[in-house]
């Protein structure tokens, strides 16, 4: 089953790079996911095809108007059909929204539609979130000019999961975060360079003691790195003692370069 994308957007445009290179270009060939990039502005019915008010109340900015948005939806639902959540799922990119995480990008992944809504300026009028969104979508604790690029990080997250899109699924297995933790390093030939070498772990051909080393490592990174990770991170008695022995300064069988 494909996944179908829609993004309403007042710059549609930007997503024409994203969209049309590497492994986002070769998921839309094969069927795997649709996009279908919206510019809303279309949906404004006065003649200078106005999206945008101030506020009420007064304030600093101008904010999204409502009608258009509310338009854009309904033509969607009259094309394509209603999908209830969380089939389906209507998304605002916003800074007061829940954190993106490769768990939300494995729940959008299972989803039959997903929907961006993508701001400017102060916002969207509030009934927008009232009404239309199942969901707000935040990257993180800052702000940015639109919801644009944020959507683009969204889509490339989810639609590499899908079924087909990569060519190795078992990739997926190995990527940092799939098991809550960042991922081992890894290195390629040549073995030696410019007398830097690859540890000898990873050459030896013993599979069991390479598991146990990229395990390890990837249990140190994500306690060097992001030790809020592993707050909420169910760790098995091995790992227990191997974070001891890092609380304790003691690396040994690590490459801590």
């Amino acid at each position: 089953m494909s996944l179908e994308i829609f993004v309403l957007s007042l710059f549609p445009q930007m997503f024409a790079g994203v969209l049309g290179e590497s492994m986002m270009k070769r998921a839309l060939q094969s069927g795997a996911a649709s996009v279908n990039c919206i510019d809303f502005r279309a949906y404004a019915t006065d003649r200078h095809h106005t999206v945008d008010d101030t506020p009420f109340g007064g304030g600093a900015g101008m904010l999204l108007k409502p009608e258009p948005l509310f338009a854009a939806m309904e033509d969607i639902e009259q094309q394509h059909g209603h999908v209830d959540p969380p089939a389906g799922r209507v998304i605002l990119l916003s800074p007061q929204g829940r954190r993106f995480t490769q768990d939300v990008a494995k729940e959008y992944a299972q989803a039959s539609r997903l929907v961006f809504l993508c701001g400017h300026y102060e916002g969207f009028d509030d009934r927008v979130r009232q009404h239309l969104v199942t969901e707000e979508l935040s990257l993180g604790d800052f702000v940015m000019t639109g919801g644009e690029i944020a959507a683009m990080a969204v889509l490339d997250a989810v639609i590499r999961l899908l079924p087909g899109v990569l060519g190795n699924a078992d990739s997926l297995t190995d990527e940092s975060h799939t098991g809550g933790m960042l991922e081992y390093p890894q290195y390629t030939r040549p073995a030696s360079f410019r007398g830097i070498d690859v540890p000898p772990t990873l050459l030896s051909g013993n599979h069991q003691l390479i598991a146990t080393w990229r395990a390890k490592h990837a249990l140190y990174r994500t306690w060097k790195e992001r030790p809020d990770l592993l707050r909420d991170l169910p760790l098995t008695a091995v790992q227990k003692g191997w974070l001891s022995q890092f609380e304790n300064g003691d690396f040994s069988e690590i490459d801590v370069r």
